[in-house]
Order: structure tokens, then sequence, then C-alpha cells
């Protein structure tokens, strides 16, 4: 993969943007370390390298996630971690395939622009209910982390550093409650403990195949799309291809150490843009950060994360969903798209970005269907 020369920006200002995704990255990778008995030390080491990687290879703030399906299934279902690394196996392959076969470039130009907008409303509306879920438990710290955020955007000034103290301070003073993540050492490698045939069946059938589709919509189509809204010429080589192969070597190496799966993921982008970040510095600094977590002892890990407001997280993340949600081409759009998009949008909350990008896909026929009747 070619490298651009997109300089880097090791400023406070970096530092704050690189902060703007752990809404989205930190309440899902705690639940699913402790509900599948994954090792933290391999789970945040994987996302940190992986991190200042896609720094460097992107030279732009493009995000690494938990991917979101497989981490619901491992929070209702309680999972091993064989079929969770297993999955992630299964994931990496099917993304490269997908990249190097250059398929998912031909499946990116068949989506019509209305259907990625209403996967973006859709997918910036589910991101904010999960941020409203994060922040009712403490109203008050997330009320107020809230408005540090937007008086902070707002002037222009270190958001997302600004949030951050403001719930740790507020943590203590009130009691708000914190991530849990327990302090126990690591658990045994998957691969040392016997692999059942059930175990291949949950990584296929409930993890990988089921987190297909919200990959190649939100963690490929809709990245390579709204990293070119925010970053114009200068993300011309964050195309789906590229995001596909980064995301399935990601995974190819790190599942078999017991990382969790990890994608890119639109929300990210616009999170990391929204709070500041510009360049691949905010993607290494992150990385870094992560790495250093995932070297602190059990205990001390425990206590960084508990210090930290749900609420808070919450706040952040609710900013990122309407960056996410709120779009121009949302505005810019014909009359007769906003039925699409609004059709995209409903399924895709209601139900999931396959189901939406299949009813997208039908009203977009049906409208042009009725524009081409209009015009006979």
């Amino acid at each position: 993969m070619t490298v651009t020369t997109q300089p880097y920006r090791f400023t406070l200002r970096e530092a704050g943007g690189a902060l703007g995704d752990l809404g989205t990255l930190l309440p899902l990778t705690l639940a699913a370390i402790t509900v599948a008995g994954l090792s933290a030390t391999m789970v945040f080491l994987g996302f940190g390298l992986f991190y200042v990687a896609t720094g460097l290879i992107y030279r732009l703030p493009i995000p690494v996630q938990p991917m979101k399906a497989v981490a619901a299934v491992i929070l209702v279902a309680g999972v091993s971690p064989a079929s969770v690394a297993l999955s992630g196996l299964a994931i990496g392959l099917i993304l490269i395939a997908l990249g190097g076969s250059g398929a998912i470039d031909r499946l990116g130009r068949l989506v019509p622009q209305s259907v990625m907008v209403g996967l973006q409303l859709g997918l910036g509306l589910g991101l904010g209910w999960v941020a409203l879920g994060l922040m009712r438990g403490a109203l008050l710290v997330g009320g107020l982390s809230l408005a540090v955020a937007v008086v902070f955007l707002l002037r222009r000034g270190h958001a997302a550093l600004a949030t951050l103290a403001t719930g740790l301070g507020l943590g203590v003073l009130l009691g708000a409650p914190g991530l849990s993540l327990a302090p126990s050492g690591a658990p045994a490698m998957w691969f040392a403990q016997a692999i059942t045939a059930d175990d291949i069946r949950i990584a296929l059938s409930d993890l990988a195949l089921p987190q297909m589709a919200l990959t190649l919509t939100n963690a490929v189509l809709l990245t390579a799309l709204v990293a070119r809204d925010r970053f114009g010429d200068r993300a011309a080589h964050v195309t789906p291809r590229r995001l596909c192969l980064t995301s399935g070597l990601g995974n190819l190496l790190f599942a078999p150490l017991g990382a969790l799966p990890m994608c890119h993921g639109a929300g990210g982008v616009a999170a990391h843009y929204r709070f500041g970040a510009r360049s691949g510095a905010a993607p290494i600094m992150i990385g870094a950060v992560l790495i250093g977590v995932a070297v602190l002892p059990g205990d001390w890990r425990a206590a960084f994360f508990a210090a930290i407001p749900m609420a808070t997280l919450g706040a952040l993340l609710l900013v990122a969903a309407c960056e996410l949600a709120i779009s121009r081409r949302l505005f810019d759009c014909n009359a007769s798209c906003r039925p699409v998009i609004a059709a995209t949008a409903a399924a895709t909350v209601l139900v999931n970005p396959l189901i939406g990008l299949f009813a997208g896909t039908v009203a977009e026929i049906v409208r042009k269907a009725i524009v081409r009747r209009q015009r006979a």
C-alpha cells in the first residue's frame, strides 16, 4: 500500500482528537473482556498496535473499533475465547478476499448515494441511542460533560480533554459509576484449550456472518465516504479496498493472539475529526496509550478505568453520533431522495445495516420508477 506524505501533527489539539472515539471503544471492549474471559492485555495490545499501524498507513485519523455485532453477541450469549478468535480469523479472510479481488469497490459503486446517506443517518441515530444509555446512569455528570464538550467545541478549544477532565472531577465528587474491569490475571490463551465443533459453529454463524453486514457498510463503505467528506483529496487513498485489506490483515495478525475482532468505522472518523484530529498523529497517540494500558498490572488497569465515568463517555459518543448523522448530503439531496434516506435510516436503526441496505435499495428502485413515470 502506498503511504501518502501528509505531515504528522503531534499537538495538544491532535491529542484531544485522539480521545474522541473512546465512547465507542471502551464500553464495548471492557464488557466483552469481562463476559468472554478474554485477556485484557492482548485485547488492548491488539487495539494499540492496530491503531499505530493505521496511523502509519493512512496518515489520517482513521479509527480502530471493536466489531459491534461480535461484541453484542458476546454480551448476550456469552461465547468462548476460541469462538471470538476464530471469528476474527474468518472475518479477516473474507475481508482480504473482498479487498484483494476488488469486489468491494464494485459493490460500493452499486450502492446508491441516497442509501449511503440513509445508512450514515441510521448509524448516527443508533450511536446516539447508545450514548443516551451510557449517560442515563448519571444524568448530572453526563449533562455537565456534554455542556463542557459543546462549549469547548464552539470555542474551538480542546473539547475532548476538557470533557474527560470534567468527567473525572465530577466522578470523584459525585461518585458517578465508572467503567468496570476485573483486576484478575490474564486467562489462558484460547489455543491452549480444546476447540470444539460448537466453537467453530458459533464463530461462523453467530459472530462472523452477522458482523459482515455491519463491517461492509459502516467500517468500509461509509468510512471511505466520511473520510472523503472530512478530508477531501487528502483521503483519496482511503478507499473501500484498502479499508478491507487493513481490517482483514489486522484481524489475521491479532485475533490469533487473543485480540477482540477489530475494524474501522465511520463514526470513529467523525469523532476524531470533530474533536480536533487532522493527521495520522492521532491514531498513533491513542495507540501508544492503549499499548501502555495493556502493560499495566491488572489492578492498576482496573482502577484506571473505574475512574472514567460512563456518562462522560456517553457525552463524547453523543457528539460523535450527531457529527456522523448530520451530513452535508442529507440537506443537499433532492426531495425525491428523502423517503429513500428515511426508509434506509429507519431499517438500520430498527433492525440492522444489512436490512437498511436492502430496504433502501428497494426504496431507490421505487423512487426511480416514479421519477421516470412523472417525466414520461
